[in-house]
């Protein structure tokens, strides 16, 4: 039983990082295009798990984007949280000036 929940455990953790790959990469390039900072970083929450942490910067060369996210098991909420993160970096759109 042990094994069965720790591989479940796994599986959950797995799912969380991609997810926050596939988002992060979504919002480096909407950022990248020129959208407005604030309004990708709600998507990019919205598009996470609750509680999920965006940073963004954006340079005249290169767009950052990173998400953080704490994850625990459903079965056990007393455990320490894993940290998943996820970084996404695109060229900036010619024509941004900060």
């Amino acid at each position: 039983m042990a094994v069965l929940a720790a591989a479940l455990w796994a599986v959950q953790a797995v799912s969380a990082q991609l997810e926050c790959v596939d988002v992060a990469r979504a919002a480096a390039r909407a950022a990248a295009r020129g959208e407005p900072l604030d309004q990708v970083i709600i998507r990019a929450r919205t598009a996470t798990r609750p509680g999920a942490q965006v940073a963004v910067t954006r340079d005249t060369e290169t767009t950052k984007v990173q998400i953080t996210v704490e994850v625990r098991p459903p079965w056990a909420q007393s455990l320490p949280a894993v940290q998943i993160s996820a970084t996404a970096v695109a060229d900036t759109e010619p024509g941004y000036s900060p």
